[in-house]
Order: structure tokens, then sequence, then C-alpha cells
């Protein structure tokens, strides 16, 4: 579920709503930073448009502004920009516009703010989904994953407050840090409020910002814990003879919510028999006597969850 970036933005980007810890940012193709984390004062704004900087600062007289690059800074002319008091307006955004603009008194730098592009408004054409959670359980944690492993910082977050940017929403830093995952993307380890052994009735909201040296991200999804859980793999598959067939005894993935009584788990197995090689499924605990190997997966019956990926073959020996 997607909230448009643009409508959030006619609630927050009007000048005199620019103070304060919300990020924003503009972009541009040349003159980008590298940024590793969220600046304090983040612009979005879109391709042509216009963003006006603020100098949050109680000095009555003249400043001045400055776009930073690197270890450099460039005074910007009053006759070549909108400069108004200890405000700034960038129109017609694009090109080497973008980047880091800062103010100076004359005790010096005063305070920066990021400038980046939209990515909605770059990539209007496209729809793909950068996020994905799953729980592995219905315990106090579930993770997502990031799979655009271009951003240079990303954070997530949990509730309506970080839908809205407030100050008092709980932004989390990906578990590997600045480093990708095995595939490339980022996880996080998120916690939420509900009791395992409660009913659900609050959906759970996970907001996504990401930027890169052009532009800025924003993904949002709205979902059940119970529409995420997929469980671990078994962790051990015993089998034993019965009545001329086999059966098959799975012990849950010690990450599975306890108890298990209370917590059942389905188990799919998956055979492949000795005479003729060929594959069948049961549901039932019970297979064929005469196979040669064997694995299985698990998902919760009562919300028909996600199924488990399979554990690894066994061979059968008996």
């Amino acid at each position: 579920m997607a909230y448009s970036l643009y409508y959030l933005s006619t609630l927050r980007w009007h000048p005199q709503n620019i103070s304060g810890p919300w990020v924003f940012l503009l972009l541009c193709i040349h003159g980008g930073h590298g940024l590793t984390s969220f600046p304090d004062n983040l612009v979005v704004g879109k391709r042509e448009g216009s963003v006006t900087l603020n100098c949050p600062t109680e000095l009555k007289g003249e400043v001045k502004w400055k776009y930073e690059r690197g270890q450099d800074a460039y005074t910007l002319d009053e006759n070549d920009y909108d400069m108004e008091g200890h405000s700034l307006t960038l129109s017609d955004l694009g090109g080497p516009m973008l980047g880091e603009y800062s103010c100076w008194g004359q005790d010096g730098k005063l305070s920066s703010s990021y400038v980046r592009l939209d990515a909605e408004e770059e990539e209007a054409d496209t729809t793909e989904s950068h996020l994905s959670c799953r729980a592995r359980s219905y315990n106090c944690s579930f993770t997502c994953t990031w799979n655009n492993s271009e951003v240079t910082a990303l954070r997530l977050g949990l509730g309506p407050d970080c839908l809205e940017g407030k100050p008092s929403c709980p932004w989390v830093s990906p578990d590997n840090g600045e480093s990708k995952g095995l595939e490339g993307g980022y996880t996080f380890t998120l916690l939420h409020p509900f009791s395992a052994s409660s009913e659900e009735s609050t959906a759970l909201l996970v907001t996504a910002e990401a930027i890169d040296d052009r532009s800025y991200f924003r993904e949002t999804k709205q979902f059940y814990l119970r529409d995420i859980v997929q469980p671990d793999s078994p962790q051990e598959v015993k089998f034993r003879v019965e009545k001329q067939k086999l059966k098959v005894t799975v012990e849950p993935a010690p990450t599975w919510t306890t108890p298990r009584s209370f917590y059942p788990l389905e188990h799919e197995i998956e055979y492949r028999k000795k005479d003729d090689g060929k594959v069948g499924r049961s549901t039932t605990g019970l297979i064929p006597r005469e196979v040669s190997e064997l694995r299985v997966r698990s998902r919760d019956p009562f919300v028909l969850s996600t199924w488990s990926q399979w554990s690894p073959w066994k061979n059968v020996t008996h």
C-alpha cells in the first residue's frame, strides 16, 4: 500500500513548515553527495519545480548561502539566485542544482540543507516495490528487506508517526549497517507491540525512506502480521516403519512460536520412490515405505501462511 509523496509534500513543504526535524531533499544529476545517513534538513523537490531553503537562525544580520561539494564551498551570488531575508529559493530544479546548500553568518556555518529529486516523480512509469517483509513466527519481531542496493542511506519506521514524519518516529537502521546483504540488499529487524497469545486486530504500517546521489525514495506497506508469517524450515525429520508405510515426524524450527500445542504447524512431505524415481507428496505424515529420500516444509494451517523453504533432502534407510 503506497502513499503519494506529492500528497505528503503539500502538508509539509510550504516554506513556513520547513523548520523542524523532518527530513527534506532535492537531487541533482551532477552535484549530489553520497550521504550515508539522513541529514537533519533534507529537501525533496520535483524536476523543474522549486523549493525554498530556510536558514534557522535568530541572527538579524545578513547571511550568505554556499553550495558545497566535497571540501569545496562556492558562495552563491544574490544576483543569480532568489534570496530574501534568510531564505533561498531554487527554481527549475535539476542538473547541478542538487546537493548541499549551507547558510553562513559572521561566526561561520549556521546550517545545511540537502536537496534531492522525488524518485516517485522521476520513475513515474515504474511500480516496482523495493520493500518486502517476513515474520518467522508470531513472536515480537519481524524482518524487512530493501532490495535496491544502489541507495546510500536507508531507514525504516513502524507506525503512523513515521508515515507522518513526526519526531517521535523510532527510525531503525539496517541490521547490516552500510554493508549490503548477500543478495545486494539491506535487512531490518522491527519490533511490534502485539502479544502472540492475543488476537491481532491492528494492521502494521511500515514506512521506508532512502536516498542516493540523485533521488529520494519513499515506500509504505500495510499488513497484518499473520499475512507475512513464513516459518523457518523444519529442524529435524524422523521416520519409522508403521503398517507397511513410513510414519514421518517433523520437529518445527526453534524460531517457531511456543507452545506448539497452541501454534501447530502443518507439514508437507515430498518423497522420491526407489523403483522409478517418481516424486510424490503427502500432508498426512504417512508415505510409501519404498522411498529413497524425502524432505519437508511447514506452514500455519489456520491462516494458510506461506510455506517454509524445503528442508534438505534426507536419505531414507530402514
